[in-house]
């Protein structure tokens, strides 16, 4: 492309400092060196860990910085090394690496890879790609997708089907694969099970979905807002729960459903208490609780008979899935209607409009808002 080897002037929101709104700037984005994708951003979702970063996290010297890490794009060009990938592919950018060489890529049991703490930091890189008024911008997730044009690693990039609609698939990014890989590789829900899922986000909304792909009989929607009932239905709840309606705890209410618990229970809003009680929620024995939601402001607790009784607490980050490997089968997975992709987007912005499409999500008022940023 024309503009390969070349600094690229583009628009950008950046978030200056927490808990501010994000400016729309124009900023500088370098060429790709060795081992960079330089990406034309078609479409980013705003995701709740965008948020997080932005008015939770305290982190004060992770800014300035470009957040948003839900996304899909055109590679605009390549730096040296890069093989797999060339100008003019359809890539999805990934905040869990996949580098195929370290000990967890080449491990079944996990999709962590080594150089995950490297690039998932919303701190300094190992070297600045984006600048703005003279000043080096950071990365969210080290991907910084609320930009026209952004810099990633190859070994975060997956290249996915050229048919793909950039504006839908974006969601694979983050939220989608995070809740249904949740409920599919991490709790490995069985056929005949019954579940419930804590929070109807996004996330939740895809663990639901992963709940009924891998065949549970029973899925419970936990949520304090009972106007998502219908959308938990659309993607195969069978119940609805809301902790307010009941004075006594969600983990006894739902114990009493389901004849001592459920088999499976998955926390998709980062609260320590409410994973405390979607951990309660499950059978003793043999139920298991998967952690999804975002949190490093406080620490979890629960009594050890909770686990001695022989429940399982786990963990789950990106739904277990290795990136490069998977999002591609996830887009195919969409492309031949086996995965729903469209119902999560409820509103469609221009990166503009960036903080309109924050401030509903602070308010529970979208599920996923698709910003528009380039044409495909």
């Amino acid at each position: 492309m024309a503009t390969a080897g070349k600094v690229i002037k583009c628009k950008a929101a950046v978030a200056w400092e927490p808990n501010k709104p994000l400016v729309i700037e124009e900023i500088e984005v370098a060429p790709p060196q060795a081992n960079d994708v330089r990406i034309k951003i078609v479409a980013t979702a705003v995701c709740h860990t965008d948020l997080y970063y932005l008015l939770e996290s305290m982190q004060k010297d992770g800014f300035p910085t470009v957040l948003g890490h839900e996304a899909a794009g055109i590679v605009e060009s390549v730096g040296p090394g890069v093989t797999e990938i060339q100008p003019g592919d359809k890539v999805i950018p990934l905040f869990m690496p996949q580098c195929r060489e370290c000990r967890f890529c080449k491990s079944p049991k996990s999709n962590q890879c080594a150089w995950g703490p490297t690039m998932q930091t919303n701190m300094k890189p190992p070297a600045y790609r984006l600048t703005c008024k003279d000043k080096n911008l950071q990365q969210c997730l080290g991907v910084g997708a609320f930009s026209e044009y952004t810099v990633v690693n190859q070994i975060a990039v997956a290249k996915i089907d050229p048919a793909a609609p950039l504006d839908k698939v974006c969601l694979l990014g983050c939220g989608v694969c995070t809740g249904y890989g949740a409920a599919v590789n991490t709790a490995k829900v069985e056929p005949g099970s019954t579940c419930a899922v804590f929070g109807l986000g996004a996330i939740g909304l895809a663990a639901v979905m992963g709940c009924k792909a891998a065949g549970a009989e029973k899925i419970i929607a936990v949520d304090i807002n009972p106007d998502k009932f219908e959308k938990a239905k659309v993607f195969g709840a069978t119940d609805f729960v809301n902790p307010k309606d009941h004075n006594k705890p969600i983990s006894q209410v739902l114990s009493e459903m389901t004849d001592g618990g459920v088999d499976f229970s998955v926390e998709c809003v980062g609260n320590v208490e409410l994973m405390r009680s979607a951990l309660e929620s499950c059978v003793q024995g043999w139920g298991v609780s998967v952690i999804v939601g975002l949190t490093h402001l406080n620490d979890i607790s629960a009594p050890p008979m909770q686990l001695i009784a022989g429940r399982t607490w786990k963990g789950s980050a990106f739904g277990g899935f290795k990136g490069r490997d998977a999002v591609p089968q996830m887009v195919k997975a969409y492309l031949d209607k086996k995965l729903k992709l469209d119902e999560f987007i409820t509103h469609n912005m221009t990166l503009d409009q960036v903080n309109d499409a924050i401030e509903l999500m602070k308010h529970g008022k979208c599920i996923r808002t698709v910003l528009n940023v380039s044409p495909q």
